[in-house]
Protein backbone atom coordinates (compact mmCIF):
# COMPACT_ATOMS: atom_id res chain seq x y z
CA UNK A 1 0.00 0.00 0.00
CA UNK A 2 1.10 3.48 -0.90
CA UNK A 3 3.20 5.03 2.46
CA UNK A 4 0.33 8.40 2.37
CA UNK A 5 -2.51 6.42 1.54
CA UNK A 6 -1.41 4.49 4.75
CA UNK A 7 -1.36 7.47 6.57
CA UNK A 8 -4.87 8.68 5.46
CA UNK A 9 -6.37 5.45 6.30
CA UNK A 10 -4.81 5.21 9.59
CA UNK A 11 -6.29 8.36 10.62
CA UNK A 12 -3.52 10.30 11.28
CA UNK A 13 -3.95 12.95 8.46
CA UNK A 14 -6.28 16.11 9.54
CA UNK A 15 -7.46 18.26 7.14
CA UNK A 16 -7.37 21.27 9.57
CA UNK A 17 -4.36 23.63 8.17
CA UNK A 18 -2.50 20.33 6.47
CA UNK A 19 -3.53 20.97 2.50
CA UNK A 20 -0.60 21.43 0.23
CA UNK A 21 -0.54 24.08 -1.84
CA UNK A 22 -1.57 23.58 -5.57
CA UNK A 23 1.57 24.86 -7.46
CA UNK A 24 1.42 24.81 -11.30
CA UNK A 25 5.10 23.62 -12.72
CA UNK A 26 6.40 22.94 -15.85
CA UNK A 27 2.76 22.98 -17.18
CA UNK A 28 2.18 20.35 -14.36
CA UNK A 29 -0.40 20.49 -12.09
CA UNK A 30 1.09 18.77 -8.50
CA UNK A 31 0.40 19.30 -5.07
CA UNK A 32 3.63 19.98 -3.35
CA UNK A 33 4.29 22.47 -0.28
CA UNK A 34 6.04 26.09 -1.31
CA UNK A 35 9.56 25.34 -2.05
CA UNK A 36 12.49 27.36 -0.17
CA UNK A 37 13.35 30.73 -1.87
CA UNK A 38 15.67 30.53 -4.82
CA UNK A 39 18.08 33.04 -2.40
CA UNK A 40 18.33 30.39 0.35
CA UNK A 41 22.06 29.61 1.16
CA UNK A 42 24.02 26.70 2.74
CA UNK A 43 24.65 26.54 6.20
CA UNK A 44 28.12 25.89 5.60
CA UNK A 45 30.05 28.52 6.49
CA UNK A 46 33.60 27.43 5.60
CA UNK A 47 35.40 28.72 2.85
CA UNK A 48 35.89 27.59 -0.32
CA UNK A 49 39.75 26.76 -1.32
CA UNK A 50 40.87 29.23 -3.57
CA UNK A 51 40.60 27.77 -6.94
CA UNK A 52 43.23 28.97 -9.42
CA UNK A 53 41.27 28.66 -12.63
CA UNK A 54 37.58 29.25 -11.38
CA UNK A 55 35.32 31.66 -9.50
CA UNK A 56 32.60 30.52 -7.56
CA UNK A 57 29.66 33.19 -7.72
CA UNK A 58 27.11 31.24 -5.63
CA UNK A 59 26.32 28.16 -3.57
CA UNK A 60 22.64 27.36 -2.82
CA UNK A 61 19.16 25.11 -2.21
CA UNK A 62 17.03 24.95 -4.97
CA UNK A 63 14.69 21.81 -4.18
CA UNK A 64 13.76 20.32 -0.63
CA UNK A 65 11.80 17.49 0.09
CA UNK A 66 9.19 18.87 2.78
CA UNK A 67 7.74 16.82 5.17
CA UNK A 68 3.48 17.09 4.71
CA UNK A 69 2.20 14.79 7.12
CA UNK A 70 2.17 14.71 10.77
CA UNK A 71 4.98 13.66 12.25
CA UNK A 72 6.63 12.75 15.57
CA UNK A 73 5.32 15.41 18.44
CA UNK A 74 1.92 15.62 16.91
CA UNK A 75 -1.20 15.59 19.32
CA UNK A 76 -3.93 13.58 18.97
CA UNK A 77 -7.41 13.58 20.02
CA UNK A 78 -11.01 11.81 18.80
CA UNK A 79 -13.52 12.75 16.67
CA UNK A 80 -16.87 12.16 17.13
CA UNK A 81 -16.73 8.53 15.64
CA UNK A 82 -14.05 7.98 18.05
CA UNK A 83 -11.91 8.18 15.65
CA UNK A 84 -7.90 9.71 15.63
CA UNK A 85 -7.09 13.60 14.50
CA UNK A 86 -4.29 15.60 14.72
CA UNK A 87 -5.68 18.41 17.46
CA UNK A 88 -1.84 19.89 17.16
CA UNK A 89 0.26 18.93 14.19
CA UNK A 90 3.92 18.68 13.93
CA UNK A 91 5.39 18.37 10.40
CA UNK A 92 7.24 15.80 9.57
CA UNK A 93 10.74 16.77 9.21
CA UNK A 94 12.20 17.56 5.76
CA UNK A 95 12.44 14.21 3.30
CA UNK A 96 15.06 12.66 1.42
CA UNK A 97 15.81 13.44 -2.48
CA UNK A 98 18.65 12.94 -4.91
CA UNK A 99 20.42 12.32 -8.14
CA UNK A 100 19.62 15.04 -10.57
CA UNK A 101 20.58 16.20 -14.24
CA UNK A 102 20.18 19.50 -15.53
CA UNK A 103 19.90 20.76 -19.25
CA UNK A 104 19.26 23.61 -21.29
CA UNK A 105 16.74 23.03 -23.32
CA UNK A 106 16.62 24.73 -27.15
CA UNK A 107 13.79 27.45 -25.59
CA UNK A 108 16.55 28.49 -22.67
CA UNK A 109 14.45 26.93 -20.35
CA UNK A 110 16.63 24.61 -17.43
CA UNK A 111 15.41 21.55 -16.14
CA UNK A 112 16.43 19.33 -13.17
CA UNK A 113 15.65 15.47 -13.41
CA UNK A 114 15.80 13.68 -9.99
CA UNK A 115 14.47 11.28 -7.20
CA UNK A 116 11.91 12.60 -5.31
CA UNK A 117 9.58 11.89 -2.22
CA UNK A 118 11.82 9.77 -0.50
CA UNK A 119 11.85 8.49 2.75
CA UNK A 120 15.96 7.62 2.36
CA UNK A 121 18.60 6.81 0.13
CA UNK A 122 16.76 3.17 -0.30
CA UNK A 123 12.85 3.09 0.28
CA UNK A 124 9.63 1.51 -1.76
CA UNK A 125 8.56 5.55 -2.82
CA UNK A 126 10.88 6.93 -5.22
CA UNK A 127 9.33 9.42 -8.13
CA UNK A 128 10.92 10.63 -11.03
CA UNK A 129 10.64 14.51 -10.53
CA UNK A 130 11.29 17.73 -12.65
CA UNK A 131 11.91 21.21 -11.38
CA UNK A 132 12.46 24.25 -13.92
CA UNK A 133 13.81 27.72 -14.23
CA UNK A 134 13.36 30.16 -16.73
CA UNK A 135 16.05 32.78 -15.38
CA UNK A 136 19.14 31.11 -15.70
CA UNK A 137 18.64 28.91 -11.75
CA UNK A 138 17.56 32.18 -10.00
CA UNK A 139 14.25 30.58 -9.00
CA UNK A 140 12.98 27.50 -9.16
CA UNK A 141 9.58 25.93 -9.63
CA UNK A 142 7.79 23.09 -7.50
CA UNK A 143 8.74 19.59 -8.56
CA UNK A 144 6.04 18.18 -10.46
CA UNK A 145 6.18 14.14 -10.49
CA UNK A 146 6.86 12.41 -14.08
CA UNK A 147 6.89 9.29 -12.88
CA UNK A 148 5.11 7.27 -9.98
CA UNK A 149 5.55 3.34 -10.61
CA UNK A 150 4.49 0.82 -8.07
CA UNK A 151 8.61 0.59 -7.52
CA UNK A 152 11.39 2.27 -6.40
CA UNK A 153 12.16 5.23 -9.33
CA UNK A 154 15.50 6.22 -9.09
CA UNK A 155 18.31 8.20 -10.73
CA UNK A 156 16.98 10.64 -13.57
CA UNK A 157 18.93 11.56 -16.23
CA UNK A 158 17.69 13.94 -19.52
CA UNK A 159 18.75 15.33 -22.88
CA UNK A 160 16.86 17.00 -25.82
CA UNK A 161 16.95 15.34 -29.00
CA UNK A 162 17.89 17.68 -32.61
CA UNK A 163 14.05 17.34 -33.02
CA UNK A 164 13.44 19.12 -30.08
CA UNK A 165 11.91 15.95 -28.00
CA UNK A 166 12.64 15.06 -24.28
CA UNK A 167 14.55 12.13 -23.50
CA UNK A 168 13.88 10.55 -19.53
CA UNK A 169 15.99 7.80 -18.65
CA UNK A 170 15.80 6.43 -14.93
CA UNK A 171 15.74 2.63 -13.63
CA UNK A 172 13.53 1.17 -11.27
CA UNK A 173 14.62 -0.99 -8.29
CA UNK A 174 13.61 -3.45 -5.34
CA UNK A 175 16.19 -3.07 -3.21
CA UNK A 176 14.31 -2.04 -0.80
CA UNK A 177 12.89 -5.67 -0.10
CA UNK A 178 16.49 -7.24 0.42
CA UNK A 179 16.89 -9.10 3.53
CA UNK A 180 20.61 -7.99 3.17
CA UNK A 181 19.71 -5.13 4.02
CA UNK A 182 18.44 -5.55 7.56
CA UNK A 183 16.54 -2.20 9.11
CA UNK A 184 15.66 -1.02 5.50
CA UNK A 185 14.19 -4.35 4.71
CA UNK A 186 12.39 -5.01 8.72
CA UNK A 187 11.00 -1.37 7.73
CA UNK A 188 9.94 -2.30 4.10
CA UNK A 189 9.28 -5.41 3.76
CA UNK A 190 5.40 -5.42 3.82
CA UNK A 191 5.44 -2.96 1.04
CA UNK A 192 6.98 -4.97 -0.81
CA UNK A 193 4.82 -8.08 -0.05
CA UNK A 194 1.90 -6.03 -1.15
CA UNK A 195 3.50 -5.41 -4.67
CA UNK A 196 2.04 -8.24 -7.33
CA UNK A 197 4.91 -10.68 -8.81
CA UNK A 198 3.25 -9.84 -12.04
CA UNK A 199 4.21 -5.78 -11.24
CA UNK A 200 7.87 -6.42 -10.06
CA UNK A 201 8.34 -8.55 -13.38
CA UNK A 202 6.73 -5.94 -15.67
CA UNK A 203 7.91 -2.64 -13.85
CA UNK A 204 11.25 -3.78 -12.62
CA UNK A 205 14.75 -2.71 -15.00
CA UNK A 206 15.68 0.18 -17.42
CA UNK A 207 13.80 3.04 -19.09
CA UNK A 208 13.38 5.89 -21.04
CA UNK A 209 10.02 8.32 -21.50
CA UNK A 210 9.82 10.92 -24.24
CA UNK A 211 8.21 14.37 -24.30
CA UNK A 212 7.28 16.07 -27.66
CA UNK A 213 6.10 19.28 -26.24
CA UNK A 214 8.95 20.20 -23.62
CA UNK A 215 7.54 18.36 -20.92
CA UNK A 216 4.03 19.16 -20.17
CA UNK A 217 3.11 15.91 -21.03
CA UNK A 218 5.35 12.44 -20.97
CA UNK A 219 4.21 9.91 -23.97
CA UNK A 220 3.79 5.81 -23.25
CA UNK A 221 4.59 3.57 -23.72
CA UNK A 222 7.71 3.67 -21.70
CA UNK A 223 10.93 1.90 -23.40
CA UNK A 224 13.08 -0.76 -22.36
CA UNK A 225 17.21 -0.14 -22.02
CA UNK A 226 19.48 -2.88 -21.28
CA UNK A 227 21.47 -0.91 -18.85
CA UNK A 228 21.42 2.38 -17.10
CA UNK A 229 23.63 5.36 -16.17
CA UNK A 230 23.04 8.25 -13.98
CA UNK A 231 22.70 10.91 -16.18
CA UNK A 232 21.11 8.71 -19.02
CA UNK A 233 21.75 9.26 -22.94
CA UNK A 234 22.83 12.20 -25.21
CA UNK A 235 21.89 13.44 -28.46
CA UNK A 236 24.22 13.28 -31.58
CA UNK A 237 24.81 15.68 -34.09
CA UNK A 238 23.74 13.43 -36.58
CA UNK A 239 20.27 13.27 -34.70
CA UNK A 240 21.05 9.72 -33.47
CA UNK A 241 21.15 9.31 -29.33
CA UNK A 242 23.62 7.13 -27.72
CA UNK A 243 23.66 5.41 -23.70
CA UNK A 244 27.18 4.39 -22.95
CA UNK A 245 25.69 2.46 -19.58
CA UNK A 246 25.87 -0.62 -17.27
CA UNK A 247 24.83 -3.79 -17.72
CA UNK A 248 23.77 -5.54 -14.54
CA UNK A 249 23.25 -9.50 -14.28
CA UNK A 250 24.97 -12.50 -15.50
CA UNK A 251 26.85 -10.96 -17.80
CA UNK A 252 27.71 -7.20 -16.13
CA UNK A 253 29.57 -4.56 -18.07
CA UNK A 254 30.08 -1.00 -19.69
CA UNK A 255 27.72 -1.43 -22.82
CA UNK A 256 26.86 1.02 -25.43
CA UNK A 257 23.22 1.76 -26.78
CA UNK A 258 21.75 3.23 -29.63
CA UNK A 259 18.80 5.19 -30.85
CA UNK A 260 17.70 6.23 -34.32
CA UNK A 261 14.49 7.47 -33.70
CA UNK A 262 14.35 9.79 -31.77
CA UNK A 263 14.75 7.96 -28.13
CA UNK A 264 11.40 5.46 -28.87
CA UNK A 265 13.69 1.82 -29.45
CA UNK A 266 17.16 0.79 -28.51
CA UNK A 267 19.60 -1.61 -29.87
CA UNK A 268 23.24 -2.18 -28.07
CA UNK A 269 25.86 -1.84 -30.90
CA UNK A 270 28.85 -2.37 -28.77
CA UNK A 271 30.74 -2.55 -24.98
CA UNK A 272 33.54 -0.94 -23.61
CA UNK A 273 35.89 -3.57 -22.91
CA UNK A 274 37.44 -4.18 -19.09
CA UNK A 275 41.61 -3.30 -18.39
CA UNK A 276 43.43 -6.79 -18.29
CA UNK A 277 44.08 -7.41 -14.92
CA UNK A 278 43.89 -4.79 -12.15
CA UNK A 279 41.50 -4.05 -8.99
CA UNK A 280 38.71 -2.59 -10.96
CA UNK A 281 34.43 -1.86 -10.61
CA UNK A 282 33.04 -0.06 -13.29
CA UNK A 283 29.70 1.54 -12.86
CA UNK A 284 28.05 4.42 -13.89
CA UNK A 285 29.25 6.27 -17.02
CA UNK A 286 28.74 9.31 -18.77
CA UNK A 287 29.46 10.14 -22.73
CA UNK A 288 29.91 13.66 -24.44
CA UNK A 289 30.42 13.99 -28.39
CA UNK A 290 32.88 16.70 -28.74
CA UNK A 291 32.78 19.35 -31.74
CA UNK A 292 35.65 17.02 -33.68
CA UNK A 293 33.12 13.94 -33.80
CA UNK A 294 35.22 12.03 -30.60
CA UNK A 295 33.23 10.40 -28.47
CA UNK A 296 35.04 10.08 -24.62
CA UNK A 297 32.93 8.14 -22.07
CA UNK A 298 33.88 8.02 -18.46
CA UNK A 299 33.09 5.57 -16.10
CA UNK A 300 33.16 5.35 -12.49
CA UNK A 301 35.88 2.88 -11.00
CA UNK A 302 35.24 1.97 -7.16
CA UNK A 303 37.45 -0.91 -6.10
CA UNK A 304 38.47 -2.63 -3.12
CA UNK A 305 41.68 -0.18 -2.65
CA UNK A 306 39.45 3.00 -2.06
CA UNK A 307 42.74 4.97 -3.03
CA UNK A 308 42.54 3.88 -6.16
CA UNK A 309 38.89 5.54 -7.23
CA UNK A 310 40.35 7.28 -9.86
CA UNK A 311 37.86 8.07 -13.24
CA UNK A 312 38.50 5.32 -16.13
CA UNK A 313 38.10 6.66 -19.40
CA UNK A 314 37.59 5.64 -23.07
CA UNK A 315 37.12 6.71 -26.67
CA UNK A 316 35.92 6.36 -29.75
CA UNK A 317 36.47 7.66 -33.23
CA UNK A 318 33.54 5.54 -35.04
CA UNK A 319 29.97 6.89 -33.59
CA UNK A 320 30.45 4.53 -30.62
CA UNK A 321 30.88 1.31 -32.21
CA UNK A 322 34.60 0.37 -31.30
CA UNK A 323 36.10 1.81 -28.15
CA UNK A 324 39.89 2.30 -26.85
CA UNK A 325 41.19 0.40 -23.90
CA UNK A 326 40.14 1.98 -20.19
CA UNK A 327 42.74 4.42 -18.93
CA UNK A 328 42.88 5.89 -15.42
CA UNK A 329 42.39 9.97 -15.33
CA UNK A 330 43.98 10.09 -12.46
CA UNK A 331 40.82 12.21 -11.14
CA UNK A 332 39.63 10.98 -7.55
CA UNK A 333 35.83 10.96 -7.43
CA UNK A 334 32.38 9.23 -9.21
CA UNK A 335 30.31 9.48 -10.77
CA UNK A 336 31.19 11.72 -13.68
CA UNK A 337 29.46 13.88 -16.22
CA UNK A 338 31.15 15.55 -19.59
CA UNK A 339 30.15 18.80 -21.25
CA UNK A 340 31.98 20.34 -24.08
CA UNK A 341 32.26 24.18 -23.13
CA UNK A 342 31.97 26.88 -25.94
CA UNK A 343 35.55 27.52 -26.12
CA UNK A 344 36.17 23.68 -26.37
CA UNK A 345 37.47 22.51 -23.60
CA UNK A 346 36.26 19.28 -21.61
CA UNK A 347 34.76 19.47 -18.59
CA UNK A 348 34.38 16.93 -16.04
CA UNK A 349 32.25 17.08 -12.61
CA UNK A 350 32.52 14.86 -9.68
CA UNK A 351 31.21 13.97 -6.44
CA UNK A 352 34.55 13.40 -3.72
CA UNK A 353 33.70 10.94 -0.95
CA UNK A 354 36.65 10.91 1.22
CA UNK A 355 37.65 13.94 3.17
CA UNK A 356 37.53 17.19 2.55
CA UNK A 357 33.72 15.80 1.20
CA UNK A 358 32.35 18.19 -1.78
CA UNK A 359 31.51 18.76 -5.20
CA UNK A 360 34.62 18.99 -7.75
CA UNK A 361 35.58 19.65 -11.33
CA UNK A 362 38.18 19.33 -13.50
CA UNK A 363 39.51 20.77 -17.47
CA UNK A 364 40.74 19.44 -20.43
CA UNK A 365 42.06 21.55 -23.09
CA UNK A 366 43.08 18.83 -25.60
CA UNK A 367 39.86 16.64 -25.98
CA UNK A 368 40.27 14.63 -23.00
CA UNK A 369 44.03 13.89 -23.61
CA UNK A 370 45.40 15.19 -20.76
CA UNK A 371 43.32 16.76 -17.48
CA UNK A 372 44.72 19.29 -15.15
CA UNK A 373 44.15 17.89 -12.05
CA UNK A 374 46.50 20.13 -10.38
CA UNK A 375 44.02 22.70 -10.88
CA UNK A 376 40.86 20.43 -9.64
CA UNK A 377 38.00 23.23 -8.66
CA UNK A 378 35.94 22.87 -5.64
CA UNK A 379 32.83 23.83 -6.04
CA UNK A 380 31.46 22.94 -2.51
CA UNK A 381 31.74 21.52 0.78
CA UNK A 382 29.82 19.11 2.14
CA UNK A 383 29.96 17.44 5.70
CA UNK A 384 29.97 14.11 4.85
CA UNK A 385 29.47 11.28 1.93
CA UNK A 386 25.93 11.74 1.49
CA UNK A 387 26.44 14.07 -1.97
CA UNK A 388 27.48 13.97 -5.30
CA UNK A 389 26.23 12.97 -8.91
CA UNK A 390 26.86 16.34 -10.12
CA UNK A 391 25.98 17.60 -13.81
CA UNK A 392 26.57 21.04 -15.31
CA UNK A 393 25.02 23.15 -18.77
CA UNK A 394 26.92 26.26 -19.79
CA UNK A 395 24.51 29.25 -19.38
CA UNK A 396 24.54 32.02 -22.80
CA UNK A 397 27.45 33.99 -20.38
CA UNK A 398 29.57 31.36 -20.71
CA UNK A 399 29.21 30.56 -16.63
CA UNK A 400 28.42 27.32 -16.19
CA UNK A 401 25.48 25.91 -13.42
CA UNK A 402 26.01 22.47 -11.99
CA UNK A 403 23.41 20.74 -9.85
CA UNK A 404 24.32 18.56 -7.34
CA UNK A 405 22.19 16.40 -4.41
CA UNK A 406 23.94 16.79 -1.08
CA UNK A 407 23.26 16.99 2.64
CA UNK A 408 23.39 20.35 3.95
CA UNK A 409 24.66 19.53 7.18
CA UNK A 410 24.97 16.30 9.32
CA UNK A 411 21.22 15.08 10.58
CA UNK A 412 19.56 16.47 7.67
CA UNK A 413 18.44 14.58 4.61
CA UNK A 414 19.88 15.44 0.98
CA UNK A 415 18.53 18.08 -1.29
CA UNK A 416 19.13 19.73 -4.38
CA UNK A 417 22.16 22.22 -4.51
CA UNK A 418 23.31 24.28 -7.15
CA UNK A 419 26.90 25.69 -7.79
CA UNK A 420 26.93 28.95 -10.20
CA UNK A 421 30.65 29.26 -11.35
CA UNK A 422 32.71 30.14 -14.06
CA UNK A 423 36.40 30.11 -15.10
CA UNK A 424 39.04 32.55 -14.77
Amino acid sequence: MNRRRFITLAGLATTIGLAPKTIKASGLEDNHPVQPKATDLLNRQDPLPVNKIAEVLENKIICVESGRFPGAGTAYSLDTNGHAVAKQAVMEPNRYLGWPTVIKTDTGRLMVVFSGDRDSHVCPYGKTQVITSDDNGKTWSAPSIINNTALDDRDAGITQTKKGTLVLSWFTSLAFEDPKRGATYAKYARIGEKIPAETKKELLGNWTRRSEDGGKTWLKPMSRTTGTAPHGPIALKNGNLIYVSTREGSNPGIIVESSTDDGRSWKVISEIKKPDGGDYSFVEPHVVELKSGKLIAMIRNEPKDREKCFLLQSESTDGGKTWSQMKSTGIWGYPPHLKQLKNGWLLVVYGVRRAPFGERACISKDEGKTWEYQDEITLCLADSQDLGYPSSTQLDDGSILTVYYQAPKIGEPACLMSTHWKLK
